[in-house]
């Protein structure tokens, strides 16, 4: 295993038994079987570390969920679809959803907290497309209130999931939210928020990136990966980013074989919207 992402793993769990700000770098390195100065060599202090595993998470759950609504055809079950994702991106990563939880809504750090809110306004964005292929005009003048009610079943119902220990059954519960957005979607009459205060669009801010930037973001990735067939896709899309030769059918293939990689999710969505596939 490349040593950092062995250390992002250990980190990772004993934050989850631990919490950040108990879990010293010391504690950290014992558990990958290493010195403090290998682990500097990857992250410069433990802030960084934990900025790049909430990164990491939230590029996992994000790319998959704009993925979902990107690319899914049928808009009768969209909904149903970007619930399920999302249920099941928060239970894959049940752990590191509690303390990312508990630790964000008691922390200080300024880099953290703009990471949070850059993610929610991306989320924000992918959830409006949805909201406009599924519902389309008829709810215009309120599909701002309904993105945030979409937010706040998503969010209530994991911490209840996180806090109460009760059975998650996705599948109901993702029907049982569908046929409740339905209702509100059809039923609201009085929009409390509107373009303005949603500063729309907001896109810019992360999901674009330029050719050079994409090189870097690509050439990095790569040295963190173990020769895999992720990883040779991952080096032929760099190509094609860098002189376009490849067929569109080529490059959406490449595409698929990064697509579901835990470390290429991100990647793949930057990749997307760059190629515009």
């Amino acid at each position: 295993m490349v040593k950092k992402q062995l250390i992002m793993e250990k980190a990772l769990e004993l934050f989850a038994k631990q919490g950040f700000e108990a879990t010293s770098v010391q504690q950290i390195t014992d558990q990958c079987g290493i010195s403090k100065g290998a682990f500097y060599l990857s992250f410069i202090s433990k802030d960084e570390l934990i900025i790049a595993l909430i990164d990491q998470f939230m590029e996992q759950v994000f790319s998959d969920i704009d993925h979902i609504v990107r690319t899914k055809q049928d808009e009768k079950t969209l909904l149903f679809e970007y619930y399920y994702v999302s249920f099941q991106s928060f239970n894959q990563h049940r752990d590191f959803a509690n303390i990312l939880m508990k630790e964000y809504t008691q922390s200080l750090n300024e880099k953290l907290i703009l990471k949070m809110h850059n993610f929610d306004k991306l989320i924000n964005t992918t959830i409006l497309l949805m909201i406009d292929r599924i519902y389309g005009e008829k709810i215009e003048h309120t599909k701002y209130d309904l993105l945030y009610c979409i937010k706040g079943f998503t969010r209530m119902y994991s911490e209840l999931f996180l806090y109460q220990n009760i059975p998650m059954d996705i599948k109901l519960l993702c029907k049982s939210l569908v046929e409740k957005t339905d209702l509100l979607a059809h039923g609201m009459t009085l929009p409390f928020l509107n373009i303005k205060q949603m500063e729309v669009p907001v896109i810019q801010m992360q999901g674009d990136v330029t050719k050079e930037q994409m090189d870097s973001l690509i050439s990095e990735k790569a040295e963190e990966m173990e020769d895999s067939i992720e990883k040779e896709s991952l080096l032929l899309l760099r190509e094609q980013v860098l002189d376009q030769t490849y067929s569109l059918a080529i490059t959406k293939g490449l595409l698929e074989n990064i697509r579901n990689h835990p470390h290429c999710k991100w990647i793949a969505y930057l990749l997307g919207r760059y190629f515009d596939l």
